[in-house]
């Protein structure tokens, strides 16, 4: 049985626009899955700069109370 050129089977037709209405939705989620890493990712950088920088303050603090490294008191578990 010849069809149309221009005409598609119905149900063929119905499957092809299942599919592109699938893809669609995983590109849109995709990009979405994206975006979220990359924002979770500038998060975990700036947390690690803000250790960083807590870290080296801390050490000045320390540095400043306790010049001397055997003037400082033991940790409190001694």
């Amino acid at each position: 049985m010849q069809t149309d050129p221009g005409k598609m089977d119905p149900v063929l037709e119905e499957r092809l626009i299942e599919l592109e209405t699938r893809l669609a939705f995983q590109e849109h989620a995709l990009m979405e899955l994206s975006e979220a890493l990359a924002d979770a990712r500038a998060e975990g950088n700036r947390t690690a700069e803000l250790m960083r920088g807590m870290l080296s303050d801390l050490r000045k603090v320390r540095t400043e109370l306790y010049p001397d490294a055997a003037d400082e008191p033991p940790p409190p578990h001694y």
